[in-house]
Formats: C-alpha cells, sequence, structure tokens
C-alpha cells in the first residue's frame, strides 16, 4: 500500500474496512459507520466489473477478447469504454508517456500472468514487436479497433479509474463521505471527518514518511519502481513501461506521488514522471500540480505546493 490514511483521524473515526486484491491492499473507509457494508459491497461490485471487462490475466475478459479480434472493430461493454477513454485521456495528458499499447511489452518482460506468479528463472523468447502507439486506437465510443497484433494493458489507469468510480459511487448512493485507497491509488468523496482525511503517504517501510491532510474531492496516487519488480533474464525488472524503449523505465525516482481533483489525472502524471525521470520535477512544477519526488537514495523534493498534514 503506497498511501494509507492514519488511524488518528480526529473526532468520530471513520469506519473502514481492509482487505487484500489484485495483489494489492485496499482500504475504504467512511464517515458514516452505519453504510460500511453497504459501501464495501459498492465497491467489491465496481473492482468485479473492471476485471471482467479489463483483467490481461483472465482469458475471459473482455480486453483478451480484443486481443484476438485481430484489428477487427469490436464493441465494448460501459465499463472497458469507460477504461479505455481514461487511458486514452491519460496519454494525450502525458503526451504519451502513460500507452495503454504497451501490453506486448509487458508480456515480453514476463508479466503475462499476476505478479505473485512470476516465475523469474522461466526462460523468455521475445515476440515480434509491432510498431503502435495510444494514436493509433481507433475508439469511438462505444467500440474499438485496434492494429492486428496490439495488446492493451490498461493497468496503468485502470486502478485509478477504479479509485474515482468506487468513492462518488458510494457517496452518491450512501451520502457519507469515503475515502477509497486501492494500493495507492486514492479518492476521497463527500464530507470529510473533523480535520480532514489525514493520509501516510509513504511507498515502502525504509522510505521517509509524509502525512498529509486531503479534503474531499481529491484523488491521490504514488507510482512506484519497487513495488512490482521482478527479474526478466536476470535483469531487475519493474512494471512502469517507457513506450519508446519497451523496457522498464530507468528507476530514477523509487516513488511519485502526486495530489490532483481526481486520482485518473494523479495517476497519470505520478506515472510519466516515472518515465520521464530527471525531467519530471520541472515538468510537473510547470503544470502546478504538487507532487512529491523520493529518489533512489531516499532524498525527498516537492513541488507545486505539496500539501502538509
Amino acid at each position: 500500500m503506497t498511501a494509507r490514511p492514519s488511524s488518528d483521524v480526529g473526532g468520530a473515526a471513520p469506519a473502514d474496512s481492509e482487505w487484500t486484491r489484485w495483489t494489492t491492499g485496499m482500504h475504504l473507509l467512511v464517515t458514516d459507520p452505519t453504510v460500511l457494508s453497504r459501501a464495501r459491497a459498492i465497491v467489491d461490485a465496481e473492482l468485479d466489473a473492471i476485471e471482467d471487462a479489463a483483467s490481461r490475466f483472465r482469458p475471459d475478459s473482455e480486453i483478451c477478447a480484443l486481443a484476438a479480434a485481430a484489428g477487427a472493430r469490436t464493441p465494448v461493454s460501459p465499463v472497458l469504454a469507460d477504461l479505455i477513454g481514461a487511458a486514452l485521456t491519460a496519454a494525450r495528458l502525458t503526451d504519451g508517456d502513460v500507452d495503454p499499447t504497451v501490453g506486448r511489452a509487458l508480456v515480453d518482460l514476463g508479466y503475462d500472468r499476476d505478479i505473485a506468479d512470476i516465475d523469474p528463472a522461466a526462460p523468455r523468447l521475445a515476440s515480434i514487436a509491432i510498431r503502435a502507439d495510444w494514436s493509433m486506437i481507433d475508439f469511438d465510443g462505444s467500440s474499438v479497433r485496434l492494429p492486428d497484433g496490439v495488446l492493451l494493458d490498461l493497468g496503468a489507469t485502470a486502478k485509478a479509474v477504479a479509485a474515482d468510480r468506487c468513492a462518488h459511487r458510494v457517496h452518491a448512493e450512501t451520502g457519507s463521505g469515503v475515502l477509497v485507497n486501492l494500493g495507492g491509488d486514492l479518492t476521497t468523496a463527500g464530507p470529510t471527518p473533523d480535520g480532514g482525511w489525514q493520509v501516510l503517504v509513504q511507498d515502502s517501510d525504509d522510505d521517509p514518511p509524509c502525512s498529509i491532510t486531503l479534503g474531499g474531492g481529491t484523488g491521490l496516487a504514488t507510482s512506484s519502481t519497487r513495488r512490482r519488480q521482478w527479474r526478466h533474464n536476470g535483469d531487475l525488472v519493474h512494471h512502469i513501461i517507457d513506450p519508446r524503449t519497451g523496457r522498464s523505465a530507468e528507476p530514477v525516482w523509487r516513488s511519485v506521488s502526486v495530489a490532483a481533483s481526481d486520482c485518473l489525472t494523479a495517476n497519470a502524471l505520478s506515472t510519466a514522471a516515472i518515465i520521464r525521470g530527471h525531467r519530471a520535477p520541472d515538468w510537473i512544477a510547470g503544470l502546478g500540480i504538487p507532487a512529491r519526488f523520493v529518489d533512489q537514495g531516499g532524498a525527498v523534493r516537492t513541488v507545486g505546493g505539496w500539501p502538509q498534514g
């Protein structure tokens, strides 16, 4: 978990539920304890729908059916349409740094199954490279056509979209204030506890911790080069792909955290910052977006008025 609400939230403590899914920690908090079970059911239903639509690791998912469509136009469900639209929004926002057509590159690096199931000793043969980028996705809002051989991976944005969808739906259906944290992709909606949501931002136990206060209607995302790592042909690699090289981005930063008005924006920028490396702080600062960078030595740099606790 890359960003976790602290236990001291002031005033009446929100009710919460913690569990593991998608090989990451998940945390739901609501300001009205009477709606917790209903809120958890809403979140579970959203996560089920997103997994059905977008999991690369389930052969019955919609996204796997797209890979088998051989370039034909294919109708998509409203959920997958939302996820594809969000991925293209992230690509435009980051000038292509966050590119959903990197699925084949991830497979070639050995990330063709759940991270917990990767066998680092298994030999990997590279597939024939398909030159494609996000601008070649032909999407009209209800159907999509991909270049033949292109494999979509929505992992860079789908969890952030899930956090946004879950938080807004819980608030809309229960009226409660809510914080949804899906493995470091965090969204708040509705009223906050007294003093706001107190959040501890820390990618791993040996990282410098940072406590911040968030209001309602906020997104926070942390992208990390250390959380999803594995060995590929003897080299340590991670899941954030530079689409220009088809390889793991150079790990200049251990982690980058970004706060924005929604989690999709925060996640797109934090992921792109990992890919941009040394150029990222000036880029994010120029956008006027709050961000926190932790380099490989543990040194911290903040830009854009990063919030304080």
